[in-house]
C-alpha cells in the first residue's frame, strides 16, 4: 500500500500542464465529496496526428471504472469530458491515458480524489 501511494505521488509530480509543452492534463471536480459521489473529469489533450484514444480511469482499492473515447488525431477536440456517477467511499486515482495508432501510451496524467462516507 505504501509503495502504491509513493508511486502515484511520483507519477503526479512528473505531470506538467499541457501549456508547458506536454500532451495531456486532467482536472477533476470536486476533489473531495460525500458518497455516492459524481466526479467530473475534464482532459486537455494537445493536438497530435497520432492520438487515437483517451482512456479515463477511476480506481480505488475496492472499485474500478473506466471509459475509452476515440480521438481523430489532430482533428480531435482539445478537451474531453466524462462524469463518473455514484462512486462509493474511497481514495481514488483518476488517470487519463492517450494512446496512439499502435496502442502505445503517448501521455498519462493523474489526479487524486477522496470520496468520504457520511456518519
Amino acid at each position: 500500500m505504501r509503495f502504491r501511494i509513493l508511486a502515484l505521488t511520483l507519477m503526479m509530480l512528473a505531470v506538467r500542464p499541457v501549456g508547458a509543452g506536454e500532451r495531456l492534463a486532467v482536472k477533476v471536480s470536486p476533489r473531495m465529496a460525500f458518497a455516492p459521489a459524481d466526479l467530473n473529469v475534464l482532459t486537455s489533450i494537445e493536438h497530435n496526428d497520432d492520438n487515437r484514444t483517451v482512456e479515463i480511469i477511476a480506481e480505488s482499492e475496492q472499485f474500478y471504472r473506466s471509459s475509452e473515447l476515440p480521438l481523430e488525431g489532430g482533428l480531435a477536440p482539445k478537451s474531453t469530458y466524462i462524469r463518473f456517477r455514484n462512486l462509493p467511499v474511497g481514495n481514488y486515482t483518476i488517470r487519463a491515458i492517450v494512446r496512439g495508432s499502435t496502442g502505445r501510451e503517448l501521455a498519462i496524467s493523474a489526479a487524486i480524489v477522496s470520496v468520504l462516507g457520511r456518519r
